[in-house]
């Protein structure tokens, strides 16, 4: 009888448990105790490069129409950063130069660090650390606080936006050298040189950093020494960052291709050319998804397998910004200043499902967390949208 009282006991905790992690028996966010269940940890979402979150229950294909404005958190300058949302908090950049965490509920701020000087790095947030690059290197900070616990000094401005994976963060400096630093001290562990970078983001999948450079290559480094294990040189430079799943490596470059490549061997799978540069891909169920800066179609869905397109959207103006992908909608920004600037696209139709205009281009990532989308904007704002509010 002793026996069976304790599995009851123990099967009750296993459902429990089950109703927790799926979101069951949870009020909608905002409504009542705000309950963080999902994470967006950093650009990639994952350290390996998705910008796919595959938690994301509130916001489907059927209610994202109701989206509206939940509250919008003015910076003192351009948002390029994409967002960063971990329990509870919204971390992003500002060209003003600060990076500010802001309450993911109500947008008030609760702290910001400044003397970064114009940050296009979007932060990555990992056991209790902010990471987030700067004009003089890598910053390391308290994700309570704010406070600085460590920064390290790079050859020039760090625009790449960092991954942190095993206790080390990656990144890569304005002028080509790709960095990887105890994430704990900030102390160097190794440094590889590629050539100009800029934008481009590392990924970091089976002990090897995929990143792009602006010397028209894609280069894949051993995690832990740095060495080169392979190198592929497209047509043009690279701005777009890698995502790596199921053994390929899918990334853009300027020369209008979306390529596909093998992850152990660098040998190409296929490549598609969408006729203008591509952002980095968020990828999804078999699916590739880019935004392109293009007069004609503006968003493309490809087969992660064959490159074969699935359908296009155009958005009326250039997309810079990269795709974010939850539970069948895609949600991406456009340039366009006079008519809508934030979409969310139906990921098997590419049909439009929702749009919002901000009256500003937006090139900041959207980040989907919770039932909420965050993403920043031209204009200095940050954003939050959710289905509580009555969209416009």
């Amino acid at each position: 009888m002793f026996n069976t009282a304790v599995k009851r006991v123990g099967l009750i905790c296993t459902v429990l448990l089950l109703l927790a992690v799926s979101g069951l028996g949870h009020t909608a966010p905002g409504e009542g105790r705000d309950h963080v269940l999902t994470k967006w940890n950093e650009f990639h979402f994952r350290h390996y490069g998705t910008r796919f979150n595959p938690f994301e229950k509130f916001l489907t294909v059927n209610n994202v129409k109701n989206l509206g404005m939940k509250w919008s958190y003015a910076t003192g300058g351009e948002v390029y950063s994409s967002p960063a949302v971990v329990d509870g908090v919204v971390y992003v950049g500002s060209f003003d130069g600060n990076l500010y965490a802001l309450n993911a509920h109500t947008g008030a701020e609760l702290w910001h660090f400044g003397a970064i000087y114009k940050v296009w790095s979007s932060p990555a947030v990992a056991n209790g650390v902010v990471y987030v690059g700067g004009g003089d290197g890598m910053y390391a900070l308290n994700a309570r606080t704010g406070v600085k616990l460590w920064s390290y000094t790079s050859d020039s401005p760090v625009s790449s936006s960092p991954s942190v994976a095993n206790g080390v963060v990656y990144f890569s400096s304005s002028q080509g050298n790709v960095y990887a630093l105890n994430a704990r001290t900030g102390a160097l562990l190794w440094s590889y040189y590629i050539g100009y970078t800029f934008i481009s983001s590392p990924a970091v999948a089976n002990g090897v950093v995929y990143i792009g450079s602006l010397t028209n290559s894609v280069y894949a480094l051993n995690a832990r020494t740095g060495a080169l294990v392979w190198r592929y040189a497209t047509r043009n430079s690279i701005y777009s960052s890698p995502a790596v799943v199921n053994g390929a490596v899918y990334v853009s470059s300027s020369d209008g291709s979306v390529y596909a490549l093998n992850a152990r061997t660098g040998t190409l799978l296929w490549s598609y050319i969408t006729g203008g540069e591509a952002s980095s891909a968020a990828v999804a169920n078999g699916v590739v998804y880019v935004g392109v800066v293009s007069s004609f179609d503006n968003v493309y869905a490809l087969n992660a397998r064959t490159g074969a397109r699935l359908w296009s959207y155009n958005t009326g103006w250039e997309v810079v910004s990269s795709p974010a992908v939850a539970n069948g909608v895609v949600y991406i920004g456009s340039l366009n200043d006079i008519n809508d600037s934030v979409y969310a696209l139906n990921a098997r139709t590419g049909a439009k499902l929702w749009s919002y205009s901000t009256g500003v281009p937006v090139r900041s990532s959207p980040a989907v967390v919770n039932g909420v989308v965050y993403v920043g904007s031209y204009d200095g704002h940050v954003y939050a949208f959710s289905l509580k509010h009555k969209a416009n």
